[in-house]
């Protein structure tokens, strides 16, 4: 993990928390946190820094919702439909700062009064500190973003997230400790991601398994080729070329028949 050179951090007070999802299988969304100081080239969530006031780029800035927990009591009061709650769809809630605020922390115990099911994805080993109130609650699955094993690819484009390994260990704690865990390989990234020695490392610590394709059509994509044009030349053909249909359908058979080698159910294979 790589240090935060500056860092801006605020402390603002939210008027809404629980929000409905358009994401398959979860109903509603929490994001503890604004903004990402894990500073992932690929970053989907890139696209929130036009709705802040923050001149700093993104991986840069974090903006604590302080009032997070006392806003979610007074929302689960007023009973709405119980559904699948994800913690972080466009921001990590196991940031670094997550050590100091506990701000997810105590939004999981509200979500554990109210009885509502939570579904975690994260790149941080924190999360393993929560291991008290996962284990209360009566459905949880917390999953981990494994995009690559070689530590370098991952410091050039996951710079501050946690260190693989120390990914898989985490998922491997969960899974001990009775909790439903899964990986989420995404985005694949051609060249990088090893995708046997991924689920190889994974055996007897998930339950399922998620895939995504490297989408080239977002806005960092300039970032991404700009890295392997430095770090990875020797890839740069490739993903100057671009990836068909023809070259993800043949990663998606490769994933399938590792999922059948290894005994790892693949839950659901996302094209871009």
């Amino acid at each position: 993990m790589q240090p935060v050179a500056f860092v801006v951090y605020e402390t603002i007070k939210c008027k809404t928390l629980l929000t409905k999802s358009r994401l398959p299988e979860v109903d509603y969304c929490i994001n503890p946190y604004i903004g990402c100081l894990h500073g992932c080239v690929y970053c989907y969530a890139r696209f929130m820094r036009r709705f802040t006031k923050h001149t700093e780029k993104w991986g840069d800035f974090l903006d604590v919702k302080i009032n997070a927990p006392e806003v979610l009591e007074k929302e689960l009061s007023r009973h709405p439909k119980r559904g699948t709650v994800l913690l972080g769809s466009v921001t990590d809630a196991y940031q670094p700062a997550e050590r100091k605020y506990e701000i997810t922390r105590s939004v999981l115990r509200v979500l554990l009064k109210y009885n509502f099911p939570v579904s975690i994805l994260t790149k941080s080993d924190l999360v393993v500190r929560d291991i008290d109130v996962l284990k209360q609650l009566s459905d949880c699955e917390v999953g981990l973003t494994i995009t690559t094993l070689d530590r370098k690819a991952a410091a050039d484009f996951e710079p501050r997230a946690s260190s693989p390994q120390k990914r898989i260990d985490t998922l491997k704690a969960l899974h001990s400790a009775g909790i439903k865990t899964y990986a989420f390989v995404g985005p694949v990234l051609p060249g990088l991601t090893n995708i046997e020695a991924i689920f190889s490392s994974l055996n007897g610590r998930v339950d399922f398994v998620m895939v995504e394709t490297l989408n080239t059509k977002c806005g960092n994509w300039e970032d991404i080729k700009k890295i392997i044009k430095e770090k990875y030349p020797e890839l740069l053909t490739l993903y100057t070329d671009g990836f068909g249909k023809e070259y993800w359908t043949r990663i998606e058979r490769e994933v399938k028949a590792f999922s059948t080698k290894f005994n790892i159910p693949m839950k659901g294979f996302y094209y871009h």
